[in-house]
């Protein structure tokens, strides 16, 4: 209960502090502001495709890589031309449901070896 209070002061106080943001950008200082900062109100868009941003991730994760299993995987997918991970997503899924049914046909029959 206790940290329900705290989630909900801060929830609140978060509120609080966008809606006084959102008066301040409001505000006709701010829009002189940004007049004068940005002269043209045009802004730049970069066209990136996705291979660019794999591209770029898997050298982030190069660049600053420490051995660990579970980045190798992220690289590794990265790195591959097929990135569909559809057949494995299957395959686990089936995986935990077969686990699923054997952990509770264990169950019964430890219930049933006690009994």
């Amino acid at each position: 209960k206790q940290e329900w209070e705290e989630r909900s002061r801060i929830r609140a106080d978060e509120l609080l502090a966008i809606a006084e943001t959102i008066k301040i950008l409001n505000d006709d200082d701010a829009l002189e502001l940004f007049k004068r900062t940005l002269p043209s109100p045009s802004l730049l868009q970069l066209k990136v495709n996705a291979k660019a941003v794999s591209h770029r991730a898997l050298e982030l994760l190069r660049s600053g890589h420490k051995h660990d299993p579970r980045m190798d995987l992220v690289m590794l997918a990265l790195a591959g031309r097929n990135k569909d991970f559809g057949k494995v997503l299957k395959m686990i899924d089936e995986m935990v449901l077969l686990l699923g049914r054997e952990q509770s046909d264990d169950d019964s029959k430890k219930d049933y070896c006690e009994s």
